[in-house]
């Protein structure tokens, strides 16, 4: 028995160092791949967070959405900085301010009802929606400036477009906040 532990420890001894080399090995070997592979989960934690705004929107936590937004508007923006090509920066940096317009508007609606519901809103309120203006319009001009024709980047202008509309859309919400809340 006692030889057999022994065998056991020295082959454990010989095992663990090899398993530790190998796996070093191909790590090193897909070094190539580990920066994109970082930017695609980069790229699904963005919609992650998206997703899980609309989530906490759909199930009326304001305050959860404001904060998965504001995270949304984080990791855009890292994206934008490490983005290799302008029209990818571009497409980033409308992604963020879109983020922050929606984490603004999110936050006006919880403070709305954290003071009672109350019209005409505060000055908080419609102060908030008014980052939120200011935000949309930046996030509108700079996914403007992404059409791109060529074969390479079409797929980014896809992205854009679909961000523009978004964008968009979210700009409409918020007049309507606004009008709602009695913001002059």
């Amino acid at each position: 028995m006692s030889e057999f532990l022994f065998s056991a420890r020295r082959l454990n001894r010989l095992i663990v160092p090899l398993v530790v080399l190998i796996g070093a090995s191909l790590w090193l070997a897909q070094g190539s791949t580990v920066a994109l592979s970082q930017v695609a989960g980069d790229e699904a934690e963005l919609e992650r967070l998206r997703v899980k705004a609309e989530d906490a929107m759909a199930n009326e936590d304001p305050d959860g959405a404001a904060m998965a937004m504001g995270r949304a508007a984080l990791m855009a923006l890292h994206l934008a900085k490490r983005a290799t090509d302008e029209i990818h920066g571009q497409m980033f940096q409308g992604a963020e301010h879109l983020f922050r317009s929606q984490e603004h508007g999110y936050r006006a609606l919880a403070l709305f009802r954290r003071a009672g519901g109350q019209l005409p809103a505060s000055s908080g309120v419609c102060g908030s929606l008014r980052l939120a203006q200011t935000e949309g319009e930046h996030s509108l001009q700079t996914l403007l400036a992404t059409a791109s024709t060529d074969e390479i980047n079409r797929q980014v202008s896809r992205q854009a477009h679909e961000l523009r509309q978004a964008a968009e859309t979210w700009m409409t919400v918020l007049g309507s906040m606004q009008t709602d809340f009695e913001c002059v």
